[in-house]
């Protein structure tokens, strides 16, 4: 009897060893995943600052509600652990415009969101988004030219921004190529803010606009600059500056990054050894007997997505190549530049406004009138 109850005493420690093993690694599984989900950083600007005190219409400060409405927005969005927030600022500082988009780019940002208020001579009111871009109308770049005054406060502001006039056309439009390829994302938060503006909050639409913000040409990822509403109107001005407006704004551009990053995630696939493509790969895929290759570049990120048509507008055999960071998403590979003309001009069609022709001569880009030479 007594070796009967030594075994059924062994068996049931056993049994509790086991239960502990598959509890541990249930834990173990489970924090794996967690540990593994992307984390994304968001930028918070709040504009002006320190010396600069912003648009004082009505007499309100335009620095100290940006300042408000970026904290709001910081602590709501810190409350899901895969959200990173970075301020440019957190108190009443003055920081150089090339500084803001420095603190982004050094910390390789998801996303990057300044804080303004508007301002006017007459009594003009309602939200508006605006992206970088070349598009803009007179009206518009009267706005960027007020935002972009702020430079003149800068120490040494000649030597950073050679040949800067915040009164020249030409001053603001010189985008890089990485924030043209953005634009399509700075698009989409864009509008989904502007909507949650106007749909859900009820304040005048003033729409998603294309500008040329030096705030937003130092940055290399998608970025948009809200104008909350204008405080030369004296109700709009008196609504920015109420805790209950401020935290209304707040929540509505929360929600609005919320939707974003929730797409980033279903468009993001987990990265690996087999699913990284070279230009020498996608090149040998699809162009043949020749050395010069045309393509239109759709689109450009960090994010590696899966090339089937539906991320894409129903594009299809559309191509990835990994370039340092970054990947580029090309379509209509073709050796003949008559083609690829109108590759671009589907790819427009399909939505993405701001796709345009690269060309590659070996796999190495090259102009595309070399290109043309050689063809």
């Amino acid at each position: 009897m007594d070796v009967f109850l030594q075994i059924h005493k062994f068996i049931i420690k056993l049994k509790k060893l086991f239960n502990i093993l598959i509890i541990a690694t249930f834990l173990v599984a489970s924090s794996t995943f967690i540990f593994a989900q992307k984390s994304y950083t968001i930028v918070l600007d709040a504009g002006h600052g320190g010396k600069d005190p912003g648009n004082l219409g009505n007499g309100f400060k335009e620095k100290d509600i940006a300042l408000k409405v970026a904290r709001i927005i910081g602590e709501d969005l810190e409350k899901h652990a895969y959200i990173k927030v970075l301020y440019t600022r957190d108190e009443d500082v003055f920081i150089d415009l090339w500084k803001r988009g420095d603190i982004a780019n050094t910390a390789k940002a998801d996303l990057f969101v300044s804080i303004h208020c508007d301002s006017h001579t007459s009594s003009a009111y309602g939200a508006g988004t605006f992206v970088l871009g070349l598009r803009g109308n007179k009206k518009n770049l009267e706005i960027a030219k007020r935002e972009n005054a702020v430079i003149l406060l800068e120490d040494n502001y000649k030597e950073k921004y050679v040949g800067f006039d915040s009164n020249s056309a030409e001053s603001v439009i010189g985008l890089s190529l990485l924030q043209e390829e953005n634009l399509d994302k700075s698009l989409e938060i864009a509008s989904i803010i502007q909507n949650n503006f106007a749909n859900k909050l009820k304040r005048l639409d003033r729409k998603v606009k294309q500008d040329n913000f030096q705030v937003l040409r130092e940055t290399i990822m998608p970025s948009v600059l809200i104008e909350l509403g204008f405080l030369t109107n004296r109700s709009e001005g008196a609504f920015l500056d109420s805790n209950s407006g401020q935290k209304q704004m707040a929540n509505a551009i929360v929600q609005a990054i919320e939707s974003y990053v929730d797409h980033l995630k279903l468009n993001t696939v987990k990265a690996s050894s087999r699913s990284k493509v070279t230009a020498k790969e996608v090149k040998s895929d699809f162009v043949t007997n020749t050395d010069i290759e045309f393509k239109v570049q759709i689109a450009s990120g960090r994010n590696l997505i899966s090339t089937e048509s539906h991320n894409f507008k129903g594009l299809k055999e559309v191509q990835r190549v990994e370039v340092g960071l970054y990947y580029k998403y090309y379509f209509g590979n073709t050796a003949q530049y008559k083609e690829v003309v109108e590759s671009l001009k589907t790819a427009k069609q399909k939505g993405f406004v701001s796709a345009f022709i690269v060309a590659f001569k070996n796999g190495e880009k090259i102009s595309i009138s070399e290109a043309n030479k050689m063809e």
